[in-house]
Parts: structure tokens; sequence; C-alpha cells
């Protein structure tokens, strides 16, 4: 493809590097192979649960460990206009209806029917108020559409265009909190650190920044003597450099009005890149949507305490085991077994065949042992959308443990899609991960990542067909190469909200 002198001058502005833009060309028109699903991970097989004993136990483990830097990585800059869907929709169908009004989907009908119970509601008053209208008086009357321009559009509470993280979730006596104080929260019981602190950062989209920070701070300024915490909040932007080039439906570049090339954020495993520079002993890593009020909040502050305990606890076996490979010649057989033993039933490694010697198990060994580790938990299935637990073949015919989002699997091929099916479980982002070796030295993330597991998705642009480009997903791919322990946690300690009438459930109210 022949580039404008423009176009390098765009590259060149973004940070990109133009052998990257013909890699993902190349992407475009090749595609990314499917992954080769072995089997679903279940409980006794790739999935641990834990007896109440274990957990307290894990719990007490994390609770002692002295000297830890713990920090919550929280991916924010999703928008909360797919929440606001169905409300999008019934406003354009009242535009569009003239005299007649449109009979209202149920979905809608519960949002208006249920619209005290939302935590927003008295921001919602205020807001019709300045334009000098009642809220109850608009309900009365049915003015659906004015309710929803001022819930909506930049006039009122611009919800339609907001993140999700700094609209208001739960309600409180003492007032409302959005999803960046109930992280804060959630931070000041497990993941603070001896001096008291509890760092947490917030990956945003680079308009909404301030915004963050200001919420944040004024949540900081609330909560720090009543949570005897010291709030240390840093935010990051998806780097430009990790944006991928767009083409039309021809892999063609795709070209905005002015002539220009359109990229776009490349999924959330551009996030790499941000979870790379944290510098800290342990990651707690979870979704913006996924909190809940103060009442529920016990079980999940049990869970990640235990998740950590559970994390810290096997990277202290593995770093023995590293130390004891420095010195082969001081090994035995049995020492060498014991250690595939664990990484056989503690690790899921599995070692695909005998050993020639010594030496070559115990380079297997220190080849699997050092890498970053990660406890994921993992909710019985319940029809909830996301990715799930399974054993996959790459194309080696090495067999690993990885999460795995249905836009990997070849859907046509019959039996990759039964053993899709049969997942248990699946993945609720709730994670705690160490990415440091066994010498104090942070991994190079970049390093673990599978360049295969990404996918291509279509998508469009005022009114035109176009095709992008999302890399191998944060918890999919980018941590393929990973170590990986799956456990299973309730379901109540996944609520995420996807909708806006997902806060009516208990969960959020």
């Amino acid at each position: 493809m022949k580039w404008t002198d423009r176009d390098l001058e765009q590259f060149q502005t973004k940070g990109i590097d133009l052998a990257e833009i013909e890699e993902q060309l190349r992407r475009f028109r090749e595609g990314f192979p499917f992954v080769q699903i072995d089997r679903p991970a279940t409980v006794g097989d790739g999935i641990e649960r834990l007896t109440a004993g274990e957990i307290d136990g894990y719990v007490d483990y994390y609770e002692r460990r002295r000297g830890l830097k713990p920090v919550k990585f929280v991916p924010a800059s999703g928008a909360a206009s797919r929440m606001f869907k169905d409300l999008f929709s019934f406003r354009e169908q009242l535009a569009g209806s003239g005299q007649s009004s449109p009979d209202m989907p149920k979905a809608v009908m519960d949002f208006f029917q249920n619209i005290e119970k939302f935590a927003f509601y008295e921001d919602l008053k205020r807001a019709m108020e300045k334009t000098g209208n009642r809220l109850e008086a608009a309900l009365a009357e049915k003015k659906y559409g004015l309710i929803l321009e001022t819930l909506l559009d930049e006039t009122g509470l611009n919800y339609g265009a907001m993140p999700k993280g700094l609209l208001k979730f739960h309600k409180y006596p003492s007032g409302s909190r959005t999803p960046v104080e109930e992280h804060l929260v959630e931070a000041a019981h497990y993941c603070r650190a001896d001096n008291g602190e509890a760092h947490i950062h917030f990956t945003v989209s680079p308009e909404f920044t301030e915004a963050f920070r200001e919420c944040a701070s004024q949540a900081a300024a609330r909560l720090e003597k009543e949570l005897n915490t010291r709030f240390v909040v840093s935010f990051s932007v998806q780097h430009s450099a990790t944006d991928a080039i767009a083409v039309d439906m021809n892999n063609e570049a795709f070209r905005d009005d002015d002539g220009s090339i359109l990229f776009r954020p490349a999924g959330h495993g551009a996030l790499l890149q941000n979870l790379d520079q944290l510098d800290h002993d342990l990651i707690f890593i979870k979704n913006i949507d996924n909190v809940v009020p103060d009442r529920l909040k016990g079980e999940i502050y049990r869970y990640k305490k235990a998740l950590a305990g559970l994390l810290l606890e096997r990277q202290e076996k593995i770093f023995a085991y590293l130390k004891m490979l420095e010195r082969p010649e001081e090994l035995s057989n049995a020492n060498l077994d014991e250690m595939l033993d664990f990484a056989v039933s503690k690790l899921s490694i599995q070692a695909g065949g005998a050993f020639a010697s010594a030496k070559e198990k115990a380079d297997f060994l220190r080849k699997k042992f050092n890498r970053p580790l990660r406890v994921c938990g993992m909710v019985k299935n319940e029809g909830e959308p996301g990715g799930g637990p399974y054993f996959i073949r790459n194309q080696e015919g090495e067999v690993s443990l990885q999460i795995v989002e249905s836009s990997q699997v070849d859907m046509t091929n019959e039996s990759q899609k039964r053993i899709f099916s049969e997942a248990t479980h699946f993945n609720p982002v709730d994670l705690a991960v160490a990415v440091r070796d066994y010498k104090g030295n942070k991994f190079d993330l970049k390093r673990f990542v599978d360049p295969e597991t990404g996918f291509i998705s279509k998508k469009s642009k005022n009114g035109r067909d176009l095709k992008a480009l999302e890399l191998p997903g944060l918890w999919n791919g980018s941590m393929a190469d990973w170590n990986a322990i799956f456990v299973e946690v309730p379901a109540e300690t996944f609520n995420p909200v996807k909708t806006v009438n997902d806060l009516l459930r208990s969960g959020h109210q």
C-alpha cells in the first residue's frame, strides 16, 4: 500500500512504526487462527474449590504478610452509552412517531416505573428543575422524551456520553456513590499497605481524566478519616501508540472525510502497557462496573484476600524452587519429581511427555516457574456473558490453562462449539497477579503475550462499514504465557452493570 507524506506524519505523531502498520494490515488480510480448545476447565481439573478452612487460611496468610506493596488496577475508560441502549432506542421511536405514542418496551417500562430507586434520581430531579420542569409532573404527563433528554444529553446529566465510573450507582443515607468511590472503599479494606496507604490505579479516556481525578479527590477527602486510610490514586490513558489502524471491507486503510486514516483503540489488551508500568508486588484487577453497596462487600473482601493469600503462598513455593534450580548439582531426582508434581497439581502445567534427562526436566521447570503469576476467580456459569476457563492446545501441541472468549473459537466447527458450550464457569475479571521474578525484578510483560490470539471485528462509522483489530485481551492472550491458577468464587462477588436496569437488581439496591 502506498502511503502519502500526510499518512507517514500521522503514523509518526501517534508513535506507531510503519512496520507495525504493515503487520496490522497483514492481520486483516490473513486473519488470526482460532484457538484449539482441548477441554473446559472444571472443578478438580483446572479450577480449585476452596473449603471454608482454606479460605480462612489464605486470608490469614495475606493479612500477616508484611512489607507488601499492593495496588488495585481498574480499567475504567468504557463509556456508559451501551447501558442506555434501550432508552436511546425508545427516544428515537418517540421522535419519529409523530402524534402517536409508540409501545413502550418492557425494559423501558421497568426503568420509568422504578426511576425513584436509581441513585441518580435526585440529580435528575435537580437537572430538570434548572430548566423549569418537575420530574414528577413529567412522569405523570408521560413526557418521557424530556426526561430522557435530561438524563442522557449534554444539556442535562450527560449520562449517555459519560464513562460508567462517574455515574451514580448506589444510594446511601449520606448520599450516592459512583463506582470510583466504591472502588476506593474496597481498596481500603483489602489493598491497604502497612503504612496505611491504599494505592489504586484507573485507566481512563483522555477527555475524562480531569473528571475522574476530581471525583477521586473529593471521595478520598471524605473517606480517608472514616476508613483510616490514605488513598494514593493514579491514572493513565490507553496509549496512542497501541491504537490499531481501521480498514474498509477491502482491507484498505479506512479514511475519514478529511482524508486522514482512522485509528481505533485496540481493545483492553492494549492496557498491558499500562499494567506493565505499575511498580507493585501484588496487583488486584477488577472491572469498573463490578461493585456493590457496603452491605454486600464483606464477601468481596474475604475472597479478594483469599485469592491474594493463595497467590502469595504459591509464589513463595515457586521462588523457593527457582532458588534450588540455581544449584542443579545439588538436586536429586526426588527434588525434581516434587517440583514437577507441584507444577502439574498446583499450576496446571502439563509436561507433555517423558524427559530424556534430569537436566531437561530442570530446564523445563525453570522456564515454567520463572513467569508472571495470576490467580483468577471463576464464577459458576449462569448465563452471564464473558469468556470462560479452558485448556487449549497451541500449534506446538502444548496444553495450557487459559481464559477464552467466544470470538476466539471456530463456532462453525461442531466439536469446538460443543466443547465451548460445556464450560461450567465463566470469567468475571477478578484477578490477583504478581509480576516480579524470584530476584525481585519486574518481568517484561510483553514477553509473555501470545500475538496469535487477537481477533477482527466489524464496526461502522458514519454509516460506512469497517473492520477493527482487537489486540490479544488483557486476561486472554496478553497473559497467555503466565502461570495461571483458577479458583471458584461465589456468584455474589460478580455484580456487573451492563444495562441501566441492572442497577435495580438486589446486588445494587
